[in-house]
């Protein structure tokens, strides 16, 4: 059986090798990432893009080497003009701020490489409002449309397809 695509977007590295956390959301993100990471991770094919490893090679030089060994070996999508043109679009459309743009990039390479999953604990450019947004949008030329998902929603939703036989 064909397993799964899941894109694993910068977020994801960031919390597994951070320091733990006192604040007990971000402690509750990072032991459930770790658990994905730990026990979910192999059931899926992985992969990463370019913006990842950019993002993840920056600030703090230790953190940015825990991140990048985190990611070492896992498949990783080139920058290329179709997703430089779609994640354009997408901005555009979504009218993230100039900030967030990265997460246009994210979605766009999910969109071309026809990826199941985006797994990300930021969804504050790409989460409920701007995803129906996004429906739209991929709907009406077409396009593919991957799921965006935390890491914590997307364990559930998996172990419940499993139970319920719809894996």
């Amino acid at each position: 059986m064909h397993k799964k695509s899941v894109y694993i977007e910068t977020t994801i590295p960031s919390i597994i090798t951070a320091r733990p956390s006192k604040d007990i959301t971000t402690a509750y993100r990072q032991e459930i990432t770790k658990f994905f990471w730990e026990n979910e991770r192999h059931k899926y094919d992985l992969c990463i893009s370019e913006y990842v490893l950019e993002e993840c090679s920056k600030g703090d030089l230790n953190a940015a080497n825990r991140r990048m060994d985190l990611l070492s070996g896992i498949p990783f999508y080139a920058k290329n003009s179709e997703i430089e043109s779609l994640s354009a679009e997408y901005f555009n459309y979504l009218n993230v701020p100039y900030r967030a743009k990265t997460d246009c990039f994210h979605l766009a390479v999910c969109v071309v490489h026809k990826i199941n999953y985006l797994l990300s604990w930021n969804m504050t450019h790409l989460g409920n409002t701007t995803y129906s947004k996004i429906v739209l949008y991929n709907g009406s030329r077409e396009l593919w449309l991957p799921e965006l998902l935390a890491p914590d929603i997307f364990m559930k939703i998996q172990k419940d397809e499993a139970e319920n036989g719809r894996v």
